[in-house]
């Protein structure tokens, strides 16, 4: 594996995206929705750099199965999602790669009465889109190439891994 980016440099921009965050919502509460499972690690680093009062929930939204790296039908869970009703809300994935996951997530999301609805992402990659979704805050724009690693995975392996990676076709 090639790293793309490495570790320190993912750290500085999740910091920098906090203080963003929290100038974005100084003194209102925010509802920060992570989407599973690619976000947890982001989210989970992201949280602790919000200078402001927050609470985390979580949905699920998938167009990836198995051993797949293009995009399939997209499925979204709810359940987990609190009630957002009147709250500012800050949707938060792991990479915005066709733009489909967002704009239906931030659909479903407005729907359910947020008062307010941004959007950031770890990665992003315009070349790809297939929206007009553009991300309010993202760390970092990469180019068209599959990668691994602060969350995001291959048939559920690499989450783990402290860098983003490109994952070689031999690695698949």
């Amino acid at each position: 594996m090639q790293i793309l980016i490495p570790k320190e440099q993912i750290a500085e921009r999740v910091s920098e995206l906090g203080r963003t965050v929290s100038e974005w919502y100084r003194d209102r509460p925010l509802t920060v929705i992570g989407v599973l499972h690619g976000s947890v690690v982001l989210v989970a680093d992201l949280i602790r750099e919000i200078a402001t009062p927050h609470q985390i929930a979580f949905v699920r939204a998938s167009s990836y199965r198995g051993e797949t790296t293009t995009a399939e039908e997209l499925t979204i869970s709810l359940d987990l999602l609190p009630d957002v009703t009147g709250r500012d809300v800050l949707l938060v994935d792991d990479i915005c790669d066709t733009g489909r996951t967002l704009t239906a997530l931030s659909k479903a999301v407005r729907d359910r009465g947020a008062k307010s609805l941004r959007t950031a992402v770890l990665l992003w990659k315009p070349d790809r889109s297939q929206t007009p979704m553009v991300p309010d805050l993202y760390a970092f724009n990469i180019p068209d190439v599959f990668v691994v690693g602060y969350g995001l995975d291959y048939n559920g392996n690499y989450r783990h891994l402290r860098d983003i990676a490109v994952l070689d076709e031999s690695e698949r």
